[in-house]
């Protein structure tokens, strides 16, 4: 039965709830209950009896309350089929239940998860390990909602400090006028002033607007004058208007009076107030507006930290942190040359070249030595380069010319060639308005805690003392920012700042931050069901997540974890493996028990994996190529300017605990700068290095094999991605039904008009859009989830049509099309499908949608495509983030087949990984580290795997060789 998981999210007061809704595509007949009684199941236990979600075979289970409980199997075995698309949906639908009457007349048009019974269950809490996209705006702190209390805080009790005078700006309000009044020294005398404001040749009708508002005395210097005697006034005076004239005295009455006089001052004053002292000729000003140094500054409240407002985002890039401007990079792509050896390539060539020759001659007076390589220039002599001094106007002024020249193409052409992203020289890549840096907590400001690492934040906040009254306010805020930032210490990200965008996290990254987020929730008596929490995670770090999840579970709550990592499974409570096989030969729970058993007693392929008796084959040589690539001075976040060599046409695996660099070295250098030498235009920004050298024209294309999704619609399938749809559709239009009603193959297509049903334009559900909630998807009340017209599902193949055959698992089909007769479009439908089902993918449906998928398998569905494209494509480097995301120990070893498979065709494969018996199967392996953060970066090892036994501070060869 084929059916498409959506995923959904509607805020729950602390925490991001994700209802999960089945929309099956084949609707079967359920079964009906009859005289069904209660299990005798103890309350301690989650009872699921005769669940038939997807492949799951009528199976009945008792999973123990309060219990770290691990769900493993081959891929595709049933574990999510259980975890989520049972419990998870039959708990967020109970709480669906308890909604709104609005909400609940759509229910009964929910399906409900296939199953006959489930008791014991508790409000259930979803971390998945889907990559969903991100706005560029989407950073760690916002995530993890951290950021929206570091806004509360700052705001509440935030001061603010003059950049000029570095004084605290203070607004000065009646109360603190009446007890400086109060401080003095009992019956003084005093005078309550306000300047009056008056435009030349006005002063005649100022005193006459303030002869009618009852005022009769002005000030100038120490004469009082009358306002009748306005002969004796000037334009071109210094006049305060007298609003009272009193005793400091602590009387009741007295107190009121002067409490009126001083808001009459204000008011009158435009903002301040004086209060004279005539006995001693002493005068104190004060002023309820925010400013100092002649400066008025904002009164910070929430929107004005918040780069997502027009009122706080910075205003050159407009909250985004980077403008389009000039690639420092691009102008200067091998920082190993000096400016005299033409490091500046935009100073190339018989006209530009002027400029270069200019710089030569004013090098000695400016104070730069020409003859040194870039990469050796102070920041000094990069700040004269770049922005000039005295007569010289630098390479900002060099652009700026081009720009006065672009008119002209040639301006235009070379404009646009050294153009990327950079980072916003406003705000410094922080996105906040500039004067949002003047209010600190604690002597830091917004902007300078964000970009600290969240190590170093979780100190900050740890030691941050604060006064008596701004601890009470700030209390309950100080207590959510300290637990989150705990959190995310307690996951692994330790090394992560919160202004560092979503969209540059890794995988593994993206679900430990969900899971930091949740915990922050702080929640008792649910249960928790997490998807691979471990993928990304180095086994270093391993052992801090068990931590975590012990941790949640000691709290009241029920942690149930779909998990294939070796380490999470022995420290579990309870573990149910999923089997025996996966897709249609799974479904089954074939051991239940604790983990002692499933080593000692059960006969599973996790218990042959995990004691010992089966291992992922190794290759019996190692085979590092000859063609080599080179990175110089790599040194880009936490690199320190390190020299990587990499061999091409073998495996390599960069390896190294989380943080460590291994995504900036391959993602924000390798991958970019290769896309840059084939003469394609990079996907993301070069990071900082010095140089690419080495065998790179033998490459011929690049590819990047992320987990993102497969597709931006959300009709997109591992079938239409392999290219495999156009074969069926193909068959279809072949069928004599279709020829005599003119059939083509675009009928039988739910992406365009003319066979696809136009009720939900072949989406197989409709979206009702709620009020205060996520959108819910319901099933097509026209097709039924079949997603095409009646007429066009009567065409049929061997009794199947255009629906069945989307309904059928990657095994299924293609067992059903092998034994199908022989004809071009079969063979070349098999042929297309068949590396689907070697990259372990065999239990996915064909019309699955992309939105369904895990990150892994998305992956791995790229792979696929890959494979399908035949033996004589190019040279190609296959950079892969994290492949074994999602498999079993089975599945790892069907993967590194696939990954042979490349190899003997020619090409290069390189993987970041953590998984042991991936590392073990390298041919070359690259180790970074030895911590992460700030205490990584560094080039640990390079070689055969074998051979980082000797090295000491490698974590890769303690946990994974040991």
């Amino acid at each position: 039965m084929a059916q498409t998981v959506n995923h959904h999210r509607t805020k729950c007061k602390h925490f991001d709830l994700t209802i999960l809704t089945r929309v099956p595509l084949n609707p079967v007949k359920k079964t009906k209950l009859k005289n069904i009684k209660s299990p005798k199941s103890a309350p301690d236990v989650i009872s699921v009896k005769g669940a038939r979600v997807h492949n799951l075979r009528n199976i009945s289970v008792d999973i123990p309350r309060n219990k770290l409980v691990v769900i493993t199997g081959l891929s595709g075995s049933g574990k999510s089929s259980l975890a989520f698309d049972t419990l998870f949906a039959e708990g967020q639908r109970r709480y669906v239940e308890s909604l709104s009457s609005y909400a609940r007349q759509f229910l009964e048009r929910l399906d409900k998860p296939d199953v006959d019974m489930i008791t014991g269950i508790s409000p259930a809490i979803a971390i998945d390990q889907k990559v969903t996209g991100r706005t560029s705006r989407s950073t760690v702190g916002t995530t993890t909602e951290i950021y929206d209390y570091l806004k509360l805080l700052f705001a509440r009790i935030g001061r603010t400090f003059s950049p000029v005078s570095g004084k605290e700006v203070k607004r000065q309000r009646t109360a603190d006028v009446l007890d400086y009044i109060m401080s003095l020294p009992e019956e003084s005398r005093i005078m309550v002033l306000a300047p009056v404001e008056y435009s030349k040749g006005k002063l005649k009708e100022k005193l006459a607007s303030l002869i009618q508002q009852g005022f009769n005395r002005v000030l100038r210097g120490d004469e009082v004058i009358t306002l009748d005697e306005e002969h004796n006034l000037k334009d071109g005076n210094e006049l305060f208007l007298i609003v009272d004239r009193t005793t400091a005295s602590k009387e009741e009455d007295n107190i009121n009076r002067l409490s009126d006089s001083v808001d009459s001052a204000f008011a009158e004053g435009n903002g301040t107030c004086i209060i004279d002292r005539p006995d001693n000729k002493k005068r104190e000003t004060f002023s309820n507006k925010f400013e100092a140094d002649g400066i008025t500054f904002e009164v910070p409240d929430v929107n004005f930290f918040t780069f997502n407002n027009p009122l706080g985002a910075c205003r050159t890039c407009e909250g985004f942190g980077s403008v389009i401007g000039i690639d420092e990079n691009l102008v200067v792509p091998d920082r190993r040359l000096s400016i005299y050896q033409d490091a500046i390539v935009c100073w190339r060539g018989e006209k530009m070249s002027e400029w270069k020759k200019t710089f030569v001659r004013l090098a000695q007076k400016l104070g730069v030595p020409v003859h040194k390589p870039y990469k050796d220039l102070s920041q000094k002599e990069l700040d004269i380069l770049w922005h000039g001094e005295g007569s010289w106007s630098g390479l900002d002024g060099f652009f700026k010319f081009l720009e006065s020249e672009s008119y002209k193409i040639q301006y235009r052409v070379m404009l646009s060639r050294y153009r990327g992203k950079t980072s916003c020289p406003e705000c410094k890549g922080t996105r906040l308005r500039k004067d949002a840096a003047y209010v600190k907590v604690g002597g830091k400001s917004l902007p300078e805690l964000v970009t600290l690492p969240v190590k170093d934040c979780h100190s900050f906040f740890g030691e941050l003392d604060l006064r008596p009254e701004e601890q009470k306010i700030a209390e309950r805020i100080l207590l959510e920012i300290r637990n989150r930032l705990q959190y995310l210490m307690d996951v692994g990200l330790n090394y992560l700042t919160l202004n560092r965008l979503s969209n540059t996290l890794s995988g593994g990254e993206s679900q430990r931050i969900n899971l930091a987020t949740t915990l922050g929730s702080s929640l008792v008596g649910s249960i928790y069901i997490l998807d691979e929490p471990s993928i990304g995670l180095h086994p270093r770090d391993t052992a801090r997540l068990i931590e975590v999840l012990k941790g949640l579970r000691d709290l009241g709550n029920s942690v149930i974890v779909v998990e294939h990592d070796e380490e999470v499974m022995k420290a579990s409570d309870h573990i149910i493996d999923m089997g025996p096989e996966a897709g249609s030969g799974g479904g089954m729970v074939v051991f239940e028990g604790s983990p002692a058993d499933l080593l000692s007693k059960a006969k599973t392929l996790t218990s042959e994996y995990l004691s010992g008796r089966r291992t992922v084959i190794r290759p019996s040589t190692r085979k590092p190529g000859k063609d080599k690539i080179i990175i110089r001075g790599a040194r880009e976040h936490n690199l320190r300017q390190i020299d990587v060599e990499i061999p091409l046409r073998c495996f390599t695996v960069i390896s190294g605990v989380s943080g460590s660099g291994k995504s900036t070295l391959v993602r924000n250098i390798l991958y970019p700068a290769i896309q840059r030498e084939l003469g394609e235009i990079p996907q993301t920004s070069i990071g900082q290095f010095d140089a690419l050298e080495g065998d790179i024209k033998s490459v011929k294309a690049v590819e990047w094999v992320d987990q993102n999704p497969i597709g931006k619609s959300s009709r997109s399938n591992p079938v239409t991605y392999v290219k495999a749809f156009d074969e069926i559709r193909t068959l279809f239009s072949t069928q004599d039904i279709s020829r005599q009603r003119g059939y083509k193959p675009g009928h039988f297509s739910f992406n365009t008009e003319g066979g696809r049903c136009e009720t939900c334009e072949g989406e197989g559900y409709q979206t009702i859009e709620m009020q205060f909630m996520a959108d819910i998807k319901l099933l097509c009340e026209s097709c039924k989830g079949k997603r095409f017209k009646e007429e066009v599902l009567e065409v049929k193949f061997q009794e199947k049509n255009i629906s069945d055959i989307l309904g059928m698992t990657v095994d299924d089909a293609i067992d059903f099309f092998s034994n199908a007769k022989k004809t071009t479009v079969i063979d070349n439908l098999v042929q297309k499908l068949r590396p689907l089902q070697d990259v372990g993918l065999g239990y996915i449906t064909l019309g699955q949608s992309s939105s369904s998928l895990s990150g892994g398998e998305a992956q791995r569905i790229k792979l696929a495509s890959f494979l399908t494209k035949g033996h004589n494509q190019q040279h190609t480097l296959f950079i892969f983030d994290e492949p074994t995301t999602g498999l079993h120990f089975h599945d790892v070893e069907k993967l590194m087949r696939s990954f042979q498979a490349l190899l003997e065709r020619g090409h290069s494969i390189i993987s970041i990984e953590h998984n042991p018996d991936v590392i073990r199967c390298s041919d070359w392996l690259i180790d970074l580290g030895p911590e992460g953060g700030i205490e990584g970066g560094q080039l640990v090892y390079a070689g055969p795997p074998e051979g980082i036994k000797k090295v000491k501070n490698s974590y890769t060869a303690r946990y994974i060789f040991s």
